[in-house]
């Protein structure tokens, strides 16, 4: 049956890893297969889960299985009796699976086999997701579906994890913790002028003020108090008796 290569459509990634896409080849039940480009120029099929089996532990688990299973198939190239049934059944591939050129086991997972015209792809990988088959004999009761099928938006690969910070170097370490000292002498010295040096200074003693000179008023005399005569130098040793003393009292005569 002949592929119908349909371009990318809204959601598609651009690229799966290093493999750029180019249309899409084909929808499955458990994901999608693109044809891409390899970084060498090889023309190679990518399968991707959807979102819905990416999300299932389990859908998840078989898909990276039947990846490294073949992985496996492809350095020993021996597959045991009863591989084709038993291997399915166990979410392996089957023996015409293409050799495995790049793959990708995180949460998106992702394979890349080499593409080939009406030749089985990575759409191989994508059949053991979908639990099908038993070995207890015929199959019977209603079937069913998993919750995810139906599914056609492709799990895309999450963004890459930021650059971790930019480590400073020893020399702008040194040359940082240098600066922020020589700022914390310039704060201390300037907290020390202004709260300290200004109490050490005395103020300058004021100027006393100018004195003008108002002579004072010469004292005056007193008025004289008559007294009693002193013995003159003749040295009589006598007073002369004063006119009330004569008169004994007595007014005049």
């Amino acid at each position: 049956m002949e592929e119908m290569v349909t371009p990318l459509q809204y959601g598609d990634p651009a690229h799966v890893g290093p493999i750029a896409l180019q249309a899409r080849l084909r929808t499955a039940q458990a994901g999608l297969v693109y044809l891409g480009q390899a970084p060498d120029g090889r023309v190679v099929s990518v399968a991707v889960l959807s979102s819905g089996a990416a999300l299932d532990a389990a859908a998840r688990d078989r898909f990276v299985t039947a990846i490294k299973e073949a992985e496996r198939q492809g350095r020993t190239g021996v597959l045991g009796w009863g591989a084709t049934l038993v291997d399915r059944m166990r979410g392996r591939v089957a023996p015409d699976t293409p050799p495995v050129l790049a793959m990708h086991d995180g949460p998106a997972p992702w394979v890349a086999v080499p593409y080939a015209p009406n030749a089985p792809g990575a759409e191989r990988f994508l059949d053991p997701v979908t639990v099908s088959g038993t070995l207890i004999g015929q199959r019977h009761g209603p079937d069913f579906l998993h919750y995810w099928q139906g599914d056609a938006t492709p799990a895309v690969p999450g963004p890459p994890a930021p650059p971790p910070p930019a480590v400073a170097t020893r020399r702008s370490v040194v040359l940082a913790s240098t600066l922020l000292a020589t700022l914390v002498l310039v704060l201390l010295v300037a907290a020390w002028l202004l709260l300290f040096r200004g109490e050490d200074e005395q103020e300058p003693a004021r100027p006393l003020p100018n004195t003008q000179f108002v002579p004072s008023p010469p004292p005056e005399p007193a008025s004289p108090v008559p007294q009693r005569p002193t013995p003159g130098p003749s040295g009589s040793g006598s007073e002369s008796p004063w006119p009330m003393d004569l008169d004994d009292g007595r007014g005049p005569i």
